[in-house]
C-alpha cells in the first residue's frame, strides 16, 4: 500500500480477547484476580486513610508512601475491572478513545511509580546520611515540588504515545489479543510502519526507569555504607529495618516489570498466554503486596492500623445494634 493511498482510519471499537489460549479458564482465573484486586484497593485505601488521619505520619516518607498507594489503586483500577468484565460478562469491546486512554494511564502510572520509588530512596538517603539536616532539606515546599516533578515527568514522557497511536491507520483487524490495551500491542494492529512506536514505546520509558534504578542503587549503596559505620548494633538494626520495607517494594516493582518487558520484547519462544497472564499479575500483585509489606515492617503504620481497628470495634460494640 503506497503512502498516497494510506488514510488514517480508526476503528469504532477494539475487541479485547482476554487471555487467548486460556478462554476455558477465564472464569476460574477471574476469582483470584478479583480477590487480589479487592485486597489491593482496600489495603492501599486503608494505608492512605491512616496516613491522612494520623498526624504523627505527616512526614515526607509517608507522603511519598501515600502517593505510591494512590498509584497502585490507579494502576489496578485502570486494567482489572475491564479484564473482569471480559471474563464474567464477555464484554470484549472497548472504544478507540477509551483504549488509547487506557494505554496512556497504564504507561504513565508505570513511569510515575518508578519515580516515586526514587523519591522514597532519596528520602531514606537524607534521613540516614544526614539526619540532623533532614527537616531542613526535605521541607514541605521541596516535597511538593518533587511530587509535581514526578507527575510532570511521567505525563511528558507518555503523552506523545497518544499521538503516535492516533496517527496510525488501522485497516486490517481490530482484535487485540490481550485483556487490556497496551501501546505496542495496539500499534501492531496498524497497517503502517510502527518503527517510531516501537523505539519510543520501548526505549524512552526503559531509559528513564533504568536511570531511576541506577540512582536508587547508588542511594542504597551509600545508605548501607553509612549504616555499617554506625557505632551501635541497635542503631544499625533500626536503620536497616527502616529501609527493609522500601527495598522489598522496590524488588516487587522492578523485578517483574523488567522480566515482563524483556520477555515481551525478546522472549519470542514464550507462549502468548504466558505473557498476558504475567501482565495481568503485574498490575495487581505488587499493588496488593505493597500495603501488606509496609503494614508488617513499619511500626508506626502497624500500630496506627491496630488503633483504627480497635476504635472501629469499640464503636460497633457501643452501638445499639452491637
Amino acid at each position: 500500500m503506497t503512502q498516497a493511498n494510506l488514510t488514517i482510519f480508526h476503528p469504532a471499537v477494539f475487541v479485547l480477547l482476554g487471555i487467548p489460549g486460556l478462554e476455558a479458564y477465564h472464569t476460574w482465573l477471574s476469582i483470584p484476580l478479583c480477590l487480589m484486586y479487592i485486597t489491593a484497593v482496600l489495603g492501599n485505601s486503608l494505608l492512605m486513610v491512616v496516613i491522612i488521619t494520623e498526624r504523627s505520619l505527616h512526614e515526607p516518607m509517608y507522603f511519598f508512601l501515600s502517593m505510591l498507594a494512590m498509584t497502585d489503586i490507579m494502576l489496578s483500577t485502570t486494567t482489572v475491572p475491564k479484564a473482569l468484565a471480559i471474563f464474567w460478562l464477555h464484554s470484549h469491546d472497548i472504544v478507540f478513545d477509551a483504549c488509547v486512554t487506557q494505554v496512556f494511564f497504564v504507561h504513565m502510572i508505570f513511569v510515575g511509580e518508578s519515580a516515586i520509588l526514587l523519591a522514597m530512596a532519596f528520602d531514606r538517603f537524607v534521613a540516614i546520611r544526614a539526619p540532623l539536616r533532614y527537616t531542613a532539606v526535605l521541607t514541605w515546599p521541596v516535597v511538593r515540588r518533587i511530587a509535581l516533578g514526578i507527575v510532570t515527568r511521567s505525563f511528558c514522557i507518555i503523552f506523545p504515545v497518544i499521538f503516535l497511536l492516533k496517527r496510525l491507520p488501522f485497516c486490517q483487524t481490530n482484535i487485540v489479543p490481550h485483556s487490556y490495551c497496551e501501546h505496542i500491542g495496539v500499534a501492531r494492529l496498524a497497517c503502517a510502519d510502527i518503527t517510531v512506536n516501537v523505539w519510543y514505546g520501548f526505549s524512552v520509558p526503559i531509559v528513564m526507569v533504568t536511570l531511576d534504578v541506577i540512582l536508587i542503587a547508588v542511594s542504597y549503596s551509600l545508605i548501607l555504607r553509612a549504616v555499617f559505620c554506625l557505632p551501635s548494633q541497635d542503631a544499625r538494626h533500626k536503620a536497616l529495618s527502616t529501609c527493609g520495607s522500601h527495598l522489598c517494594v522496590i524488588l516487587m516493582f522492578y523485578v517483574p516489570s523488567f522480566f515482563t518487558l524483556l520477555t515481551h520484547r525478546f522472549g519470542r519462544n514464550i507462549p502468548r498466554h504466558v505473557h498476558i497472564l504475567l501482565a495481568n499479575l503485574y498490575v495487581v500483585v505488587p499493588p496488593m503486596l505493597n500495603p501488606i509489606v509496609y503494614g508488617v515492617k513499619t511500626k508506626q503504620i502497624r500500630e496506627n492500623v491496630a488503633h483504627q481497628f480497635y476504635e472501629i470495634k469499640a464503636w460497633c460494640c457501643a452501638s445499639p445494634l452491637g
